[in-house]
């Protein structure tokens, strides 16, 4: 039996006592057709494909990345600690060369949890990949360069939110227009905070967009950012919910798709995120990825309904995708040029307010963010938090919270402030609880 070109680790885990509902879109079966796929095709006996078990991600791990309401233990299960210590094997198996790319096929997604976590959003509470890069910064090295090519076709807001303001990590999202999809956002004038401020790059895919056109997307613009950004590791968030069977999106890319943008992005590190054609498309599509990641020929991992037909996309969606990406590449080429000033103001604080839905819970969170303009650093941060149940909730009948948030090479004045941020927000009794978290120190505590 011929051999992978390139050794790749699966690491599997379907969540099996997981589900938001017996019946509802994210549930076991989700990967148990694509085991049956991949053993069918006998793709595990192939020399070169082995398969790893997760490990359980510690409240140290996941507190790196989330400040969780009240506690990490009321916020999360086991099978979410899971998940996340699947894609920190994911990472572990690269860097130290067990092998030279990883596949964690896993289950609950992420991408939508925020820093601040109140609940559960879009199917996600916490964010397996934001866990892993900080597990990669504190194993292997701090000033690593990180890309995060999300391909899910929802906007990764939650991946978008935590990376804000982190220089060290380059975040691309390729996803259903925003305007006609959930969750509303990922536009291309969201861009990053004043300490990253470029590296947040959003690519609204129209409705119908196809394999021609987020090839497209990923050879004109991707891969050349990508080449610019020079990072150290690539990791693709690889939610499989543009396929052309997906009941929840409007778009039309097949398995033949997937397989081609894997092998053009030639990611180091892939995570599963959502995709909920169940029998019509996850098992292709992972069984595609698989042998793209391994590098043998993909060419037979096609649908078993598929017609040119179903999937052709129209003249008037390829003009779109080419306006969008000509307008991408015009933004990234003079991100360096902009004045920050007029985006940010002159310091030394910028407040951004956000309200924030939790679609699986029913939770709505108001959030005031504050972003020390630092010359020296990126700046400490605040979040003044507070979340109610129903549309309805406001501010003042929540359980309001502080974050105080230190990141990587805080200057020394920066965590001086830090600290009096700290004490005045414990001080003032606003709060019920108020949070520090020291990343590079790896300090998280609960006031």
């Amino acid at each position: 039996m011929r051999g992978s070109k390139h050794k790749v680790g699966l690491i599997f885990f379907p969540a099996f006592d997981w589900a938001i509902s017996p019946d509802h879109p994210e549930r076991e079966e989700r990967l148990l057709y694509t085991r049956d796929q991949i053993m069918e095709e006998g793709l595990l006996d192939v020399p070169g494909i082995e398969e790893f078990r997760p490990t359980v991600a510690s409240d140290l791990e996941i507190n790196r990345s989330h400040i969780c309401v009240p506690s990490t233990a009321n916020i999360i299960t086991e099978s979410h600690r899971i998940a996340a210590g699947g894609s920190i094997t994911a990472a572990d198996l690269v860097f130290t060369k067990r092998v030279h790319r990883s596949f964690a096929l896993l289950r609950p997604p992420g991408h939508h949890a925020n820093r601040v976590v109140h609940g559960s959003r879009g199917f996600c509470t916490i964010n397996n990949e934001a866990i892993m890069v900080e597990h990669i910064r504190h194993t292997y090295g701090p000033d690593l360069r990180i890309a995060i090519v999300d391909t899910d076709a929802h906007h990764a807001d939650g991946s978008q939110d935590i990376f804000y303001n982190d220089p060290g990590v380059l975040h691309i999202s390729l996803h259903q227009d925003g305007r006609t999809l959930y969750p509303g956002t990922g536009f291309t004038n969201e861009r990053g905070g004043p300490a990253a401020y470029g590296q947040t790059v959003n690519v609204p895919l129209p409705p119908g967009t196809g394999d021609e056109g987020l090839l497209y997307a990923v050879e004109n613009l991707v891969l050349p950012i990508l080449d610019e950004f020079q990072p150290d590791v690539i990791i693709n968030a690889a939610g499989q919910d543009n396929h052309y069977t997906d009941p929840l999106t409007n778009m039309n890319v097949t398995a033949q798709g997937y397989a081609k943008l894997t092998e053009l992005l030639a990611p180091d590190i892939v995570v599963l995120e959502g995709g909920y054609s169940i029998e019509g498309a996850l098992p292709y599509v992972n069984a595609g990825l698989l042998l793209a990641l391994a590098g043998l020929d993909y060419s037979a991992a096609r649908e078993p309904d598929w017609s040119a037909d179903k999937v052709r996309q129209s003249p008037r969606v390829t003009e779109a995708i080419k306006a969008i990406v000509g307008e991408l590449q015009e933004m990234w080429s003079t991100r360096k040029d902009v004045d920050l000033a007029d985006i940010f103001g002159s310091g030394p604080i910028f407040k951004r307010h956000r309200r924030i839905y939790y679609d699986t819970d029913n939770i709505m969170e108001e959030q005031v963010e504050r972003i020390r303009l630092c010359p020296s650093c990126s700046g400490w941060r605040s979040i003044y938090s507070g979340a109610a149940r129903g549309l309805g909730g406001g501010l003042g009948r929540t359980t309001m919270i502080a974050a105080i948030l230190i990141p990587w090479h805080a200057c020394s004045q920066c965590r001086r402030e830090a600290a009096d941020e700290l004490q005045a927000a414990i001080d003032s009794g606003r709060f019920r609880y108020v949070y520090l978290q020291d990343v590079k120190r790896d300090i998280y505590r609960r006031a």
